[in-house]
């Protein structure tokens, strides 16, 4: 049995390393550290859970025991594609590094430039960085990259599948051609591994398990459902409820918006719950993810930014609200649960328009994943259809064709009565109406009379009335 001792690293990671209460190495772990420790490129690819990020962690914090960082050029490099993950990292290296002297600067969003260029004056050991953050003060002419002799892609499949291509190739082009290259990720699609290959130079393979396969210690169900939100939203309820078991649970969605809705909405029904997506402000989203850790949050809505890495060791459930459209992120949502060696249950509710996302994960994970239903979900849909289309009063009740029920009969009677007030009320307004427009003719008649009358009236001098006042000034 191989232990860390086997592995080449120091005695202080050793110490740091028993210190966190590990004693044995996991299979990636294994594989990658002894060739990261003399200086080989690695490309190591694993399922979710299984330790990468120690894989990297522990062999950079020994090399880094000789020699120092100065003022904005870092030692180290390490790229993450969210500000969850970054921080993930540094609180590794804060555990592992703990009898080590060394200087971590955290570069991502959401944090002001002012605290971060003070960490980058005093020099770092190791710099972690989204991309986007790191090309912004490397622009503002704050960072130097020149020597960086590590360089790590951590998720390198998805770093380069979500569209920072263009993003790493420029960082790339900053750092000395001699550094090492390290890659690590859970899934590595052929497309993906040409795009890896441009970055890496002879690098040694350490694959612990087929890629884009998903745990053994997850158990994987599917749940059918309507394609209405507010049908899948009573799914979903519905399956919460069905697990007596859950301890904590995270949900993905596709959508930020539906993270929003979803939340809301199990709030409403007295679920303890809150949720993360990238939209939400540092602050926020390092205080939903806290709470979650520590129990204080049962259930946590999430989008996909959740799913990359994050190490929350103890899940018991993950729910989809969605089908992922790309199969690879359907391994690292459920990579999330059945973690170190726990099990766990992942339920992922499919509606008719997701069948084809669903057959292509069938597809990558290579196995087939069962139905299930949930119970009294079949009576609790014939009780709504009752109640949305209430059974309609049967037609004819045996009469004879031709024949009127007594109903009917009495309804044509009083129609017959109220026809024949309303044909009198009728007629007398009519009347009134006749009369009133004679006498609107009649007055129309002398008005014009009278117009003609004054038309034809000559005018004279022999009336003062008809006289200009001016002419009555001479008298």
């Amino acid at each position: 049995m191989v232990s860390f001792a086997d592995l080449g690293l120091s005695q202080k990671v050793l110490q740091a390393v028993e210190d966190a209460g590990y004693s044995q190495p996991t299979p990636i772990q294994e594989g990658a550290i002894p060739h990261a420790l003399q200086g080989k490129d690695v490309c190591g690819i694993a399922q979710t859970g299984t330790g990468k990020t120690a894989s990297f962690v522990l062999p950079m914090i020994t090399r880094l025991e000789r020699g120092r960082a100065r003022a904005r050029m870092p030692r180290t490099l390490i790229l993450e594609p969210t500000r969850e993950l970054a921080a993930q990292v540094g609180e590794n290296f804060q555990k592992y590094g703990k009898y080590h002297k060394l200087n971590v600067a955290l570069l991502i969003g959401g944090v002001s430039f002012g605290d971060q260029e003070k960490k980058l004056e005093r020099g770092a050991d190791v710099l972690i960085a989204t991309p986007g953050r790191l090309l912004d003060h490397s622009e503002r002419g704050k960072l130097l990259l020149t020597g960086v002799d590590i360089l790590v892609i951590d998720e390198a499949d998805r770093m380069l599948d979500m569209g920072f291509i263009p993003d790493i190739e420029r960082i790339v082009s900053l750092i000395p051609f001699t550094r090492q290259t390290l890659f690590f990720s859970a899934t590595m699609p052929p497309e993906i591994q040409r795009l890896a290959d441009k970055f890496l130079q002879g690098p040694v393979r350490v694959e612990t398990a087929r890629p884009s396969t998903t745990a053994t210690t997850v158990e994987q169900r599917l749940i059918k459902t309507g394609g209405k939100d507010y049908e899948k939203r009573a799914t979903l309820r519905d399956a919460l409820k069905s697990q007596d078991n859950i301890k904590n649970a995270i949900i993905f969605c596709n959508r930020k918006r539906d993270v929003s809705t979803v939340w809301k909405s199990l709030e409403k029904h007295g679920f303890s719950v809150g949720a993360l997506h990238g939209d939400m402000d540092q602050r926020s989203r390092s205080q939903m993810l806290q709470g979650f850790k520590d129990n204080e949050i049962q259930i946590l809505v999430a989008s996909d930014v959740a799913a990359r890495g994050l190490d929350i060791p103890d899940v018991s459930h993950v729910f989809n609200y969605d089908i992922p459209i790309h199969a690879e992120d359907y391994v690292h949502r459920i990579g999330r649960t059945g973690r170190a060696g726990r099990e766990g249950q992942a339920f992922s509710l499919v509606e008719k328009s997701a069948t084809k996302y669903l057959d292509a994960i069938e597809k990558l994970i290579e196995k087939k994943i069962d139905w299930i239903e949930l119970p009294g979900s079949a009576a609790d849909n014939n009780d709504a259809k009752e109640t949305a289309e209430p059974k309609r009063k049967k037609r004819g009740n045996n009469r004879k064709r031709g024949e009127k029920s007594d109903e009917k009969v009495e309804q044509s009677a009083s129609e017959n009565v109220t026809d024949n007030a309303k044909d009198e009320r009728k007629a007398k307004i009519k009347e009134n109406n006749a009369k009133k427009k004679s006498g609107k003719d009649d007055d129309r008649q002398r008005n014009k009379k009278k117009v003609d009358n004054d038309n034809n009236q000559p005018t004279g001098f022999g009336d003062e009335d008809s006289i200009p006042a001016f002419m009555f000034n001479g008298r």
